[in-house]
């Protein structure tokens, strides 16, 4: 049996849409038929997907991360009470209110059906579950602990989107206010300044060299304020399109990694993704180098997942893993330490795992370092950019006031 996403209109020339399985686009059309629907049109959902190449690979549908976290988890509970995959499949697709997941978690139920592997069905939608995901279900088949295989996968899943979450929300609170400070700056130089200094002005009064100074910057800002935004709009349009190159963009990654502060948060963000995703692959089963190969490319920075790949070329010809990420230059020496003591006891998997909660934490607490940090810095200058502009209107009211005294 196959998925077909199918249009029809009800007695009252209503659409109806939805998924139905069946052998054939006709035995849908029947079924519709016997439900007083007027099919429009039937199409299997397989069948978006041919073609094989990148394009269509970036038209197949997705999931987000909450979503395929809560379909991992409930796949893993509907195996894990014994349930065949292919049953377990139906029920997902029955229990899910959007239309959109129902087709395709049929469609995979149909090339289950057919004699494919749940990892080689979950292939058919690359973007809903990326290699990482196909590749730690194809181990838990081939252990036949994928009941097992896929708790952790949704334990993984979650973690990695309540990390994202917490650094997404704690970057908000000082982009608003650097947004604000911005706006509040802007308004003052472009706005106020220039009103209660063109009463001086016109009273012949010689202005202070502060005022003075900010007049300059008001003035700058209203003649060439749209001209400046524009500019920068196309600076980053052009810089993000340049960011499309792999060469450009090692240039500018291997520049970030050298800034203070600033690299060495970015190196323990990429090394935190890799060892949590080595950690849950080769838990799961996936061989060593095959888990470092795939880890490596979940790692953003270029440089890293460079050195990265150079490392796992380095296991597969026989050297350990802590020897080999220690010679990329990124690992800290405590997850050097804990992988080599793992390796050395046997237990290199349960290692990984401690050395991945360990690094999630100790960026959790960076980036709360960095906003804690940030917050105070951010008021700090504005409100000493709005005491220069405050200084520079009062400054000519003083002097007009010892004048004529």
């Amino acid at each position: 049996m196959a998925a077909f996403v199918y249009q029809a209109l009800d007695t009252k020339g209503r659409q109806k849409k939805g998924v139905l399985e069946g052998d054939s686009a006709r035995q849908i059309r029947q079924q519709l038929r016997e439900k007083g629907l007027m099919p429009i049109s039937v199409e299997q959902t397989a069948e978006k997907q041919k073609g094989g190449n990148a394009f269509s690979a970036l038209l197949s549908p997705s999931l987000s991360v909450s979503e395929r976290a809560l379909l991992t988890r409930q796949l893993a509970t509907l195996i894990g009470a014994g349930l065949p995959i292919d049953e377990s499949l139906k029920a997902l697709a029955d229990q899910t209110s959007s239309q959109k997941t129902k087709a395709m978690v049929l469609a995979i139920r149909a090339k289950v059906l057919e004699g494919y592997t749940l990892a080689n069905a979950l292939a058919e939608y690359p973007r809903a579950f990326p290699l990482l995901f196909r590749s730690t279900v194809s181990a838990g088949e081939h252990s036949g602990h994928l009941d097992t295989v896929l708790e952790r996968l949704a334990d993984y899943t979650e973690r990695s989107h309540e990390s994202a979450q917490k650094i997404r929300l704690a970057a908000i609170y000082p982009a608003v206010l650097s947004f604000v400070a911005i706006a509040v700056v802007t308004g003052l130089l472009t706005y106020v300044v220039p009103d209660i200094v063109e009463v001086f002005v016109k009273n012949g009064q010689a202005l202070p060299g502060l005022t003075q100074f900010m007049l300059d910057i008001s003035h700058f800002l209203t003649a060439y304020g749209l001209l400046l935004g524009l500019a920068l709009f196309i600076a980053g349009v052009l810089f993000s399109l340049a960011m499309r190159g792999d060469a450009f963009r090692a240039r500018v990654h291997s520049t970030v990694l050298r800034i203070p502060f600033i690299g060495g948060f970015m190196r323990e963000t990429n090394t935190a993704r890799f060892g949590s995703t080595l950690a849950i692959l080769t838990s799961s089963g996936v061989p060593l180098v095959e888990a470092m190969r795939i880890a490596s490319h979940v790692v953003l920075n270029i440089p890293i997942q460079q050195a990265l790949t150079q490392a796992t070329v380095k296991v597969s010809e026989g050297s350990s893993l802590s020897k080999a990420l220690q010679g990329t230059g990124h690992f800290t020496p405590i997850m050097l330490h804990m992988i080599a003591s793992g390796e050395s006891s046997g237990e290199l998997d349960s290692m990984l795992a401690r050395t991945a909660e360990q690094q999630e934490k100790s960026l959790e607490n960076t980036v709360s370092g960095l906003v804690s940090i940030f917050e105070p810095l951010m008021l700090l200058i504005m409100g000493g950019v709005v005491a220069l502009i405050v200084a520079a209107i009062m400054l000519p009211i003083l002097e007009l006031q010892r004048m004529v005294q």
